[in-house]
């Protein structure tokens, strides 16, 4: 099989009208603010991509949505790395659905049957923080629930229809507090977007602050949670190991679309094609052993912690790749155009998500030593 052949192949099985919309338009056009890209992500049904077909999305599997996403990462890196933050939303609310009692999948249903765009406001930036950790403040009032807070980089920030935002509220039951997820429409007061993204790469993926002032979010549109803390702690392992999944395939897309560019071109020597092609595709296929678990239901602590040496041996195979890819194209091609160059800045953002390596040494020889594994 042809290199991207498999990843291409899914993206055009589950949402047959992106590529070729992606393909007919030119990188630096998709990769610039005010891309055309999330229209064309919406118009080819990709909301709702991960939400099961038995609730009118495309029922992909995690295995299928890797795939995708570096598909897309080789045609847009903007919009791969502005999507895997839509579909950790809805992996997080479809992880929901299955705790809760049927409101939360009408909720999901809408998402995927209008085609809507979530905005992520979790918490996945903060050291130290659970994934689905409060990043905002509320207060229970007597029409739902005022939010108050501020996201950034958020993306999707301009082209949003909602913004889940994790909030802590009391339970129904008047026993303590819980963990609920509301859903914010971009069109509520006290609801902004102001500008934060100034580096021109990844501008294509609207990262910018978002901020709630004394937002009013009805009860109808919060998500309660109802789990006990060990629940809770499933739910944000799983929710991180989509993440990490998701990010890592996407940015894998961009360092892709550079080899491709050697693949193709007869004037590289041979064994440097062959170099490049088999780290890559060495790098992909560790990637899906973790979509492989995912789609198993295997969402454990050693799960996460193969999420991200995965993710960090990739960030590694992306370090190597690029440089020599560059390198091989030589100076004409990154003289005379910013393609060269802007996706081999954008194929080295991944080592920029949380958590970062540095951060996860101890926590990982703690690990290795037979204790909890603890996301710094």
């Amino acid at each position: 099989m042809r290199f991207l052949e498999r990843e291409r192949a899914t993206l055009a099985k589950l949402l047959p009208e992106l590529d070729p919309a992606l393909r007919e338009t030119p990188l630096m056009e998709l990769e610039r603010p005010g891309s055309p890209g999330i229209r064309h992500f919406r118009d080819s049904d990709g909301p709702g991509l991960l939400v099961p077909e038995s609730h009118q999305g495309r029922g992909a599997t995690a295995l299928d949505a890797l795939r995708v996403q570096r598909a897309i990462g080789s045609r847009s890196p903007s919009l791969a790395v502005a999507t895997t933050m839509h579909h950790f939303s809805m992996a997080t609310l479809v992880g929901i659905g299955g705790l809760g009692d049927g409101l939360e999948w009408m909720l999901i249903e809408g998402v995927a049957s209008s085609n809507r765009v979530i905005a992520s406001g979790f918490a996945e930036g903060r050291s130290g923080a659970g994934i689905l950790d409060p990043s905002m403040t509320a207060t229970v009032t007597a029409d739902g629930v005022r939010i108050n807070g501020v996201k950034r980089p958020c993306s999707l920030a301009h082209s949003m229809d909602v913004l889940t935002a994790s909030v802590m509220i009391p339970r129904e039951d008047g026993q303590g507090d819980e963990l609920a997820v509301a859903l914010v429409p971009a069109e509520s007061e006290g609801m902004s977007v102001s500008g934060f993204w100034s580096s021109a790469f990844l501008a294509g993926a609207e990262s910018e602050q978002v901020t709630l002032t004394d937002v009013l979010v009805p009860p109808e549109l919060l998500l309660r949670t109802a789990t006990s803390g060990e629940q809770l702690d499933e739910l944000q392992t799983a929710g991180l190991i989509w993440f990490q999944t998701l990010m890592t395939g996407s940015y894998l897309g961009a360092a892709s679309a550079l080899v491709e560019r050697v693949l193709l071109n007869d004037r590289i020597p041979e064994h440097e094609r062959v170099r490049l092609f088999v780290e890559t595709e060495s790098a992909a296929a560790t990637a899906e052993t973790v979509a492989r678990r995912i789609d198993a239901g295997d969402l454990d602590e050693s799960a996460l912690a193969q999420a991200l040496y995965v993710r960090y041996g990739v960030q590694d195979a992306i370090a190597r790749v690029v440089p020599r890819a560059v390198e091989l194209l030589g100076g004409l091609n990154f003289m005379t155009s910013d393609e060269v160059g802007h996706l081999a800045a954008c194929a080295n953002g991944l080592s920029l998500h949380p958590p970062s390596r540095s951060r996860m040494t101890a926590p990982f020889s703690a690990y290795l030593a037979d204790r909890p594994l603890a996301i710094a």
